[in-house]
């Protein structure tokens, strides 16, 4: 089932990490526990780890810097753990990149779906062996390979996105110049895992808007519709 994927579960607590780790090994993956930002690193040092289950407040180094870390130097995905309720951390750990972010204490079944959902949409980026060709899509000068997820603005500059920005740029580009409701979005890109007022979705939008504005012709192509939702505005080819 893992395919050879390592997950890493960094977090101080020990009863918790112990606790994580077992469901996920009972689940089929390999797991490996890192009681800090530093376990993490010497771990990562020896393999690559395909995604990390990443505490926020730790001692020395804490999950927001170490995520930060991460997307600046690499693709590894991030499921963000918050205490309940700590809608600021949630919201500045999916700002900084993290994939996902589950408040403590969570349901197992719910961590299970997340890990699942987040690896299924990252694991081709991490397998050694060749990706199969996927779509590619073109649009305003801009290029996606929905395979590799390389996306190139007009001018052939890289623009670099974590699963959750492909996955709602996908949607978009599916659904070209049609008005598309939150609910649909946030569907689409987190599935059944999403809950009632979730804000990941907004924090997605405004992360993807901001990097397609940073490209050549990438300003304005996601359009707020008023009391509809939101509209990608360039036609899209399949190249």
């Amino acid at each position: 089932m893992n395919d050879n994927t390592l997950i890493a579960v960094v977090e101080d607590d020990a009863e918790i990490r112990d606790l994580t780790l077992g469901l996920l090994r009972r689940d089929g993956w390999e797991a490996v526990g890192c009681e800090d930002v530093a376990a993490f690193d010497r771990l990562a040092a020896r393999r690559r780890v395909d995604l990390v289950l990443l505490d926020i407040m730790m001692p020395g180094e804490d999950g927001l810097s170490l995520c930060r870390r991460l997307r600046a130097t690499g693709d590894t995905a991030i499921l963000m753990v918050t205490a309940k309720g700590d809608d600021i951390d949630r919201v500045v750990g999916l700002e900084i990149g993290a994939d996902d972010y589950l408040a403590k204490p969570y349901v197992p079944r719910e961590l299970l779906a997340r890990v699942r959902a987040i690896l299924r949409r990252t694991r081709d980026v991490h397998r050694v062996t060749a990706v199969p060709p996927g779509e590619v899509y073109g649009f305003a000068g801009w290029r996606l390979d929905s395979a590799s997820r390389d996306l190139v603005d007009a001018e052939g500059r890289p623009v670099t996105l974590t699963g959750g920005e492909h996955d709602l740029l996908m949607a978009f580009l599916r659904h070209a110049q049609r008005v598309l409701s939150r609910d649909q979005l946030l569907d689409w890109t987190r599935g059944r895992s999403a809950a009632p007022f979730d804000r990941s979705i907004d924090v997605l939008l405004g992360r993807l808007r901001r990097k397609l504005a940073s490209g050549a012709g990438g300003q304005g192509l996601i359009k707020t519709v008023r009391g509809g939702g939101y509209l990608f505005s360039a036609p899209v080819e399949r190249l």
